[in-house]
C-alpha cells in the first residue's frame, strides 16, 4: 500500500504542457501537478553546466515563488555523432526557435552521418525540493537508448520524439502511445525512481 504522502500538490518549474501532462500522468491522483505560470512569470536562468544543476536550479526558483514542494525535469538529448550535443542546451538548440527549429538543425547536422552511427539517448534528471531551502533535494536520472532518424515520423509527444528511433518498439517516440512512452522513456524512470522514494509504488 502507498504511504500517505506528505504534500498533495507541487508545483512544476516548468512552461511545457506537454511535460506538465506527462508528469501528472506519471505521479497520478495522489498529488496535483501545478504549472509554475500560476505563481511566476519568467523561468529559471538555467545557468548550470549538467542536467542536475538545472533541475535544482529550477525547482528551487518554483519553490521560492509559489510556497509550495516543486519538482523539476532537466532533460535533453545527447547525439553521439555530435559529442553528446545538444545535451543540456537542447530545449535551445536552435536559438529559442521550438522543436521544429530544433529538429530541423539536427537532421542538418546529422546529414552525412550513416544510420549505424546516428546513436543517442535520452536522459532525464527530476529534482523534487520540499521547500525552496531544501538542502537535501531528491534527485532521480534516467536514460533512454535509441537513434535519430532522417526524417520525422508519428505526430505524437513533443520535442525530438519524432527523430527518436526506439528499438524495442520499432518506431519513434512520436508513434508510441502516451502510456507506452511513459514506462519506456527517460523521464518515465527517473520518474519510476521518484515514485519509489516517495513511497507511491
Amino acid at each position: 500500500m502507498s504511504k500517505a504522502l506528505p504534500f498533495r500538490q507541487l508545483v512544476l518549474a516548468s512552461g511545457n504542457r506537454g511535460k506538465l501532462a506527462e508528469l501528472q500522468s506519471m505521479l497520478g491522483d495522489a498529488v496535483k501537478v501545478l504549472p509554475q505560470s500560476q505563481f511566476l512569470s519568467e523561468e529559471a536562468e538555467e545557468t548550470g553546466l549538467t542536467f542536475i544543476e538545472n533541475a535544482i536550479l529550477k525547482a528551487r526558483h518554483a519553490a521560492h515563488a509559489s510556497g509550495l514542494p516543486a519538482l523539476a525535469d532537466d532533460s535533453g538529448l545527447a547525439v553521439d555523432a555530435l559529442g553528446g550535443a545538444p545535451g543540456i542546451y537542447s530545449a535551445r538548440y536552435a536559438g529559442g526557435g521550438g522543436d521544429a527549429a530544433n529538429n530541423a538543425k539536427l537532421l542538418e547536422a546529422l546529414a552525412d552521418v550513416p544510420d549505424a552511427q546516428r546513436g543517442a539517448r535520452f536522459i532525464s534528471v527530476v529534482a523534487l525540493l520540499m521547500h525552496a531551502d531544501d538542502p537535501t533535494p531528491i534527485v532521480c536520472e534516467g536514460a533512454w537508448h535509441g537513434r535519430i532518424l532522417t526524417e520525422p515520423r508519428g505526430s505524437n509527444g513533443f520535442g525530438y520524439d519524432p527523430l527518436f528511433w526506439v528499438p524495442e518498439t520499432e518506431c519513434s517516440s512520436a508513434e508510441l502511445a502516451a502510456d507506452q512512452k511513459n514506462r519506456l522513456s527517460h523521464r518515465g524512470r527517473a520518474m519510476a525512481q521518484l515514485r519509489s522514494r516517495l513511497g507511491l509504488s
